[in-house]
């Protein structure tokens, strides 16, 4: 008899058991469930992977994505992306995220320290540039960009911000005008170079021009260096027809195209 009821009370105690870690679980589940509806999300540090919303305002009538904000810790040490670096040509049909993009226009020329002083445009930036004339323009082709419209925009460092200028996707058109390299009809985006050489040229005559392309050589560097950090690829293309490029990008007339980058995932 004793044995009996020595085993029965086992046999509730392990049902009691079993209730209580149910009743827990029942418990954390209501728990994350009624902080859903509430609005509380658990916040973790971003990383460069992470796929952010961009803001959507109109500026001078003119669409404009306030990017979000770049990341300045990665998971990539700067020798890793130095010895892994390569030129990709071939990419996968696959969209790049805005908080992608985001990183690469910032390597690119983004502020790194800000400065009101109107000659700077916002601040001292990612790429050297001689006396700080910043004579380089920047402009992102966007054809597969998660939460971005398709089309050209020119990158405002100043803000963080990219402003259309072109309401199509013109990859196809200036993969012809880059000598038929369909790696730049296939990537999903582009970084496309300008400058306005008097800027530079103003301040130290004709030499003026030979700091502008050390200048552009920095910033290309970075957007290498960036998309291997990212898990992405490029190449740099200086092969195009410059009067098409100018015609289809609507370039300034006070600005000359220099350099293009494909952007995307290396295939």
């Amino acid at each position: 008899m004793t044995k009996f009821l020595t085993k029965k009370m086992k046999n509730r105690m392990f049902g009691l058991f079993l209730f209580i870690v149910f009743a827990i679980a029942l418990y954390a589940v209501g728990t994350a469930a009624y902080a859903s509806e509430a609005g509380s999300v658990t916040l973790t540090l971003p990383s460069i992977a992470t796929v952010a919303q961009v803001s959507i305002v109109l500026e001078n009538e003119q669409l404009t994505y306030i990017l979000p904000s770049p990341v300045t810790d990665g998971n990539m040490s700067v020798e890793t992306a130095l010895a892994n670096r390569r030129s990709h040509r071939n990419f996968q049909n696959r969209a790049i995220s805005a908080q992608q993009l985001s990183q690469i226009l910032w390597a690119a020329y983004g502020i790194t320290l800000p400065n009101p002083h109107p000659a700077l445009r916002g601040g001292l930036r990612t790429t050297p540039s001689a006396g700080a004339t910043f004579p380089l323009e920047i402009y992102a082709v966007v054809g597969n960009v998660e939460g971005i419209e398709p089309g050209v925009y020119r990158y405002i460092a100043d803000g963080h911000k990219i402003v259309r200028v072109i309401d199509r996707d013109v990859r196809s058109e200036l993969a012809e005008a880059a000598l038929g390299q369909r790696m730049v009809r296939e990537a999903p985006a582009s970084v496309f170079f300008s400058a306005v050489f008097s800027r530079t040229t103003g301040v130290y005559g004709e030499r003026g021009r030979r700091y502008v392309y050390m200048e552009i050589g920095h910033s290309a560097q970075n957007v290498y260096l960036q998309a291997e950090a990212l898990g992405l690829g490029t190449c740099a293309i200086g092969a195009f027809t410059d009067n098409r490029v100018r015609q289809l990008l609507e370039l300034p007339a006070e600005e000359e195209p220099l350099y293009l980058m494909p952007i995307g995932y290396p295939r």
